[in-house]
């Protein structure tokens, strides 16, 4: 993640021990990573992206920051912010070394500290650990600017939120239209629905192109054409209501506008993710913990090799007969993304 821009992200089923379970899939052009938990909350990805860190919850300014995204009352934060001034702070390798941050290492410290502070609505401790977590990213060196390509799954959307065309096409695309005698004839309807996915699809080719050849006057007439699509309005009203939808993502659809050299879709992360589905289907699901990080660990080697051009097996032989003919993937992903 150090040399990502952005990361592709998913999840999908995946039963343990009997129990319905999740697996998060994090990766873009340089790996793919697999790991199966209980949740898929936002709690849970926020974790899944600090995997491999020494402070799991970090109390700081982005911190803060995040809590006041997430609507957390205002005189809660003021107490908080008040409180986090009169512990004692430990300083931290943070992305800006003139921050500080209270560091609690543990999820059962973390619930005992929120105890202490006399945090007891659910809503609002899901906040603050939320805006905890995030903390403990930034405080590693993530950048705040890195961004998330996903579709439009509410515990995804942190950082620089980007979402994927092909699942936003896709609430339009599902829509069936019927008739009554109170509505228009269904040839009607059809056409409405024709129509906007034309002119969305245009859209999607003009991001293409702007993509390739980025300038300030093509990035004016998308969103202007955007805006007029989103604002049309149709004899079916789940359509507009559809519309109204792709209206309020607008900023995360028209993200590439700001970052060309992000993603139009999410289909990376479909295909990665592909393989795990197959291999579900095949073996049910695992019962033990040692067997469910196997999989997860086999899953995000093999997917990363196979981006690198390496075989999985040849890797494998390599590692168990200790040839070390091959480099580590994580040097093979460095400098993939220096020639890139």
């Amino acid at each position: 993640m150090s040399v990502s821009p952005y990361i592709h992200t998913d999840d999908t089923g995946a039963r343990h021990d009997g129990k319905n379970g999740y697996c998060t899939h994090i990766g873009n052009e340089l790996f793919a990573w697999f790991s199966s938990t209980e949740s898929k909350s936002r709690i849970n990805f926020l974790s899944c992206l600090g995997q491999g860190s020494d402070y799991f919850y970090v109390l700081n300014a982005g911190a803060f920051t995040t809590m006041e995204q997430q609507k957390l009352p205002p005189v809660l934060l003021a107490r908080l912010e008040l409180e986090f001034q009169g512990e004692a702070v430990c300083r931290l390798p943070l992305a800006d070394p003139a921050d500080k941050g209270l560091r609690i290492e543990t999820a059962p410290d973390w619930e005992k500290w929120l105890e202490r502070q006399g945090i007891k609505t659910k809503r609002h401790r899901r906040i603050i650990t939320e805006g905890a977590l995030m903390g403990s990213l930034l405080a590693q060196g993530i950048p705040v600017t890195l961004s998330i390509v996903s579709d439009d799954a509410g515990q995804f959307n942190v950082f620089d939120h980007a979402l994927c065309w092909i699942h936003a096409e896709r609430i339009i695309n599902r829509l069936i239209p019927c008739v009554t005698s109170m509505l228009p004839t269904v040839g009607a309807l059809g056409e409405a629905v024709d129509d906007t996915r034309e002119q969305l699809w245009q859209i999607y080719r003009d991001l293409k192109a702007y993509k390739l050849e980025p300038t300030v006057s093509q990035a004016e007439d998308i969103k202007s054409r955007f805006q007029t699509m989103r604002s049309t309005k149709t004899a079916y009203v789940t359509l507009n209501l559809a519309l109204k939808r792709m209206g309020n993502n607008q900023h995360e659809l028209l993200r590439v506008l700001d970052k060309p050299y992000l993603p139009l879709h999410n289909n990376l992360s479909e295909r990665d993710i592909r393989d795990y589905v197959k291999k579900r289907k095949i073996s049910g699901s695992t019962r033990s913990e040692a067997g469910r990080r196997c999989r997860d660990t086999f899953a995000s080697l093999k997917k990363t090799c196979l981006k690198h051009k390496i075989s999985f097996w040849h890797y494998l032989k390599d590692r168990l007969l200790g040839n070390s003919n091959i480099p580590p993937l994580s040097d093979l992903i460095l400098a993939a993304a220096t020639c890139g």
